[in-house]
């Protein structure tokens, strides 16, 4: 008897930021979550359609910054009309937002722990995805 694999469609993560959006992507088993790339934030949506036009994706995930006090960030008076835009734009796609608290300071300490020269820890577009890399295993982690 021949067994049938069940392939999912692909989680994206998205690292919204005013510049840049990080953006994370897991296999098709949603098991490992991986860096796919980094792209200028007013390109996110057309960047988003062309890459759902190729893959199998079931959900964004996008983070959502907070404060240590549990209330959200400056930042996310940005993300909510992306959110928005995201949706008009792609309105068959289900978005969840997750806590991205820390992310940044840990994309960086993850690139001093891979042993980045100082000179490439400063690209913030490897952090950006770094960042969407890490919520991403956070949902997976999570959910």
């Amino acid at each position: 008897m021949r067994k049938s694999l069940f392939i999912l469609g692909r989680i994206l993560a998205l690292d919204f930021g005013k510049k840049r959006t990080g953006i994370a992507v897991t296999d098709e088993l949603q098991i490992i979550a991986s860096g796919l790339t980094t792209v200028n934030t007013e390109d996110v949506i057309s960047f988003l359609k062309e890459y759902i036009a190729k893959e199998n994706v079931d959900l964004f995930i996008v983070g959502k910054p907070k404060q240590m006090d549990n209330t959200d960030s400056e930042s996310e008076t940005l993300i909510l009309p992306f959110i928005e835009k995201l949706s008009k734009n792609i309105p068959t796609m289900p978005i969840q937002r997750i806590d991205e608290r820390f992310t940044s300071k840990m994309a960086f300490q993850t690139m001093i722990d891979g042993g980045l020269k100082k000179k490439q820890r400063r690209n913030k577009a490897l952090i950006d995805e770094i960042s969407a890399t890490i919520i991403l295993q956070s949902y997976l982690y999570n959910k």
